[in-house]
């Protein structure tokens, strides 16, 4: 297994992708809080709903990942346009569409396709293409069962085992969440998001429990996305997921594990609010 940190303390740290094996680097808490801060002033204003439908879009975001493989980068445009329903459910995609639209060749696009349908992303339709698949909120639920066991137990770890290198970014992360919260701002939150969760993960040492939450991930911000204008608390959400950082940057092993009970306890009762929508 690739070694968890790389470099000294101001060079960063490395994120394992349980999934695929692969580990990219998430640079230190200060860079890291220059970037997310540079994306809650300026996100809402490069991508609007509308123009997040036009291909730079899928681009935003991802110049500061330059060791990401063309899988990888097509995995990350294609689940980001997916959960933010960029690609709505339902779509059909085309790979000679999608090789135009990202710039990158039939083969990455495949491979990243193959991922998303583990994820529960799309649907494999044999002789009709790729099909972003539904919503369903029974279903979220269910995952939530999961998930509340598997996070907790995740931040708890991370708390327990996280290294210096990693808990000076979770504090950045943090504070990049409260900003995220104070500008209302979906889109840097979202990617923050998934920052935390990959850092989370690999703090957490344990790849079982990763590989048992990571095909969850996607779902759960898509089902997020679509519903929070009408349901949700952004402010409270970051604020929450802000929590769980400052816990596990302080080594609070209860108090991570506390922090993530009630961001779960929101997020299920945010699901069930869209029953009645």
């Amino acid at each position: 297994m690739a070694a968890w940190c790389a470099g000294p303390a101001v060079a960063g740290v490395s994120s394992m992708n349980f999934v695929t094996g692969k580990t990219t680097s998430i640079r230190a808490a200060e860079p890291g809080r220059k970037r997310a801060r540079k994306a809650v002033k300026g996100a809402s204003q490069e991508v609007s709903q509308e123009a997040a439908q036009e291909a730079p879009h899928a681009a935003g975001g991802n110049d500061d990942l330059p060791d990401l493989t063309l899988t990888d980068r097509a995995y990350q445009q294609l689940e980001e346009m997916i959960t933010t329903l960029v690609l709505p459910p339902g779509l059909v995609l085309g790979e000679q569409n999608l090789v135009q639209r990202l710039g990158i060749g039939r083969t990455p696009i495949r491979e990243a396709l193959q991922r998303l349908a583990r994820d529960g992303l799309v649907v494999v339709m044999p002789r009709r293409g790729i099909l972003v698949s539904d919503i369903n909120v029974r279903s979220q639920l269910r995952l939530l069962e999961t998930r509340r066991v598997l996070e907790r137990l995740i931040a708890r770890l991370a708390a327990e085992r996280s290294t210096r290198e990693e808990r000076e970014v979770f504090a950045g992360l943090a504070q990049d969440m409260r900003d995220a919260a104070a500008a209302s701002d979906d889109l840097a939150f979202m990617r923050l998001d998934r920052q935390f969760n990959e850092l989370i993960a690999t703090a957490s040492r344990n790849e079982f429990a990763v590989r048992s939450l990571e095909s969850m991930a996607g779902l759960s911000r898509r089902f997020w996305y679509q519903h929070y204008k009408q349901a949700a608390d952004l402010p409270l959400t970051a604020n929450l997921h802000a929590d769980v950082c400052e816990a596990v940057a302080r080594r609070d092993v209860e108090a991570a594990g506390a922090a993530s009970d009630r961001l779960v306890d929101y997020i299920e009762s945010f699901a069930r609010k869209t029953l009645d929508l």
